[in-house]
């Protein structure tokens, strides 16, 4: 695997390193020991999926309040998406500022998300999967989120108006810390 830190401390592009023959590639797409020796935790205590019927699909921005906040190993495991990060971190440098990262299932290129950062992603493609593993459990009580649109950050979406839940529709306002 190769670990490329973003400008984003902390934020990782991962991507695989392809032994390729007549049958197709293996790869690595998470090693304990490699994982440790950049930083990241290898510690993941669950694993989700989100599987997205259209194109245009947009889930976000959330995160987990403290003492559960989560850490995130996100990859397209089909399809192609529009993954989004900002910082939601006070002390930083970048704080509320985003970047945004094109996964797909052909490159298998992950990204690594710590606490602090609210993610989003927008479906390109029909029939798209995400697969997540957290380094926290979830806990619905501590389950945040900014709205997609806010004028705060004002992220650049690729397909408007997206297909949203009244959940991720309805967040307030951001208010700085």
């Amino acid at each position: 695997m190769k670990f490329t830190e973003t400008r984003f401390g902390g934020v990782f592009v991962i991507d695989l390193e392809r032994h390729e023959d007549q049958r197709g590639f293996f790869a690595r797409s998470f090693c304990a020991k490699e994982f440790a020796a950049c930083g990241l935790p290898v510690g993941f205590v669950q694993c989700n999926i989100s599987y997205n019927h259209r194109r245009g699909t947009l889930r976000g921005m959330h995160y987990q309040a403290m003492p559960y906040a989560e850490g995130k190993l996100v990859r397209a495991t089909r399809g192609l998406i529009h993954d989004v990060v900002l910082d939601l971190r006070p002390s930083s440098a970048t704080y509320c500022d985003w970047l945004f990262f094109d996964l797909s299932d052909e490159e298998g290129r992950a990204l690594y998300i710590p606490p602090g950062f609210a993610h989003g992603f927008q479906t390109l493609t029909d029939h798209a999967e995400v697969f997540y593993q957290m380094t926290e459990s979830y806990v619905a009580g501590l389950a945040r989120g900014v709205r997609w649109d806010d004028p705060a950050f004002a992220i650049k979406w690729p397909i408007l108006p997206p297909l949203l839940s009244e959940r991720d529709a309805s967040f307030p306002d951001f208010e700085a810390s």
